[in-house]
């Protein structure tokens, strides 16, 4: 516990140095891009699922994670005219998102995964598997966040000066991992902003990362679920 403290001190004294969200001129500007391509695959999804009473999406396995698990069929939609052209912003395009669709069953949304994230993670997870297979299964583990994660050392690694900035915050993000080696990202830093910014109270049992979804229109990519315990986010498989 003394771990999380600590960490959730400096995410404090860091939120307090730092300016809002999206400061970056650039990013804006991205930002602006992914919210238009958005309302626009929005519309056509909303039309689509209207007609044909089934969502536009690839499939995929029980097994790929919610927040990179139903991406938008770009190509049903616009082969049955529901949109005119693929937007620029999707990796259909050449672009640096997935189009994905969360709360299917209730209330389909659309959301950008961004794949700058994912890659960058995979290339850890890699140099981890590659340390872990070098040192008889020992892991490149740092510091820990919270019960059961600890950071990635990333000094013990091939891909000691990886580093990337949050989609929501812009500040530079934190690598874990849990006790198998399998890499994932700390959000936990924009998770209490969006709190914050929201004035929110979360229950016990939510799972927090809900509120990311509601403040972008980017899902937060290679995470694991989050609580709310001692007025703090807390990581937890």
């Amino acid at each position: 516990m003394k771990a999380i403290s600590a960490a959730t001190v400096f995410m404090l004294m860091t939120m307090l140095m730092t300016g809002c969200m999206y400061s970056d001129k650039n990013e804006q500007e991205r930002q602006v891009s992914y919210r238009e391509s958005v309302k626009r695959v929005q519309s056509a999804v909303d039309d689509f699922y209207k007609e044909q009473s089934i969502l536009p999406i690839l499939t995929a396995g029980e097994e790929v994670p919610r927040y990179e698990k139903y991406r938008v069929d770009f190509e049903k939609l616009k082969n049955m005219g529901y949109m005119d052209e693929i937007p620029s912003t999707a990796f259909e395009k050449g672009g640096s998102g997935y189009f994905l669709i969360i709360n299917e069953e209730k209330e389909p949304t659309v959301k950008v995964m961004d794949l700058n994230i994912a890659q960058k993670v995979n290339d850890i997870q890699m140099s981890v598997n590659r340390f872990k297979t070098a040192n008889n299964g020992k892991l490149p583990a740092g510091a820990e966040l919270y019960p059961g994660f600890t950071t990635v050392d990333l000094l013990k690694t091939d891909v000691k000066n990886m580093k990337l900035k949050s989609i929501y915050s812009g500040q530079e993000v934190t690598f874990m991992m849990d006790s198998k080696g399998t890499v994932y990202v700390d959000y936990a830093f924009d998770i209490m902003q969006a709190i914050q910014k929201e004035d929110a109270e979360p229950k016990v049992d939510e799972d927090l990362r809900v509120y990311l979804e509601q403040a972008s229109y980017y899902v937060p990519v290679k995470s694991v679920p989050y609580f709310w315990k001692d007025k703090q986010p807390v990581a937890k498989l």
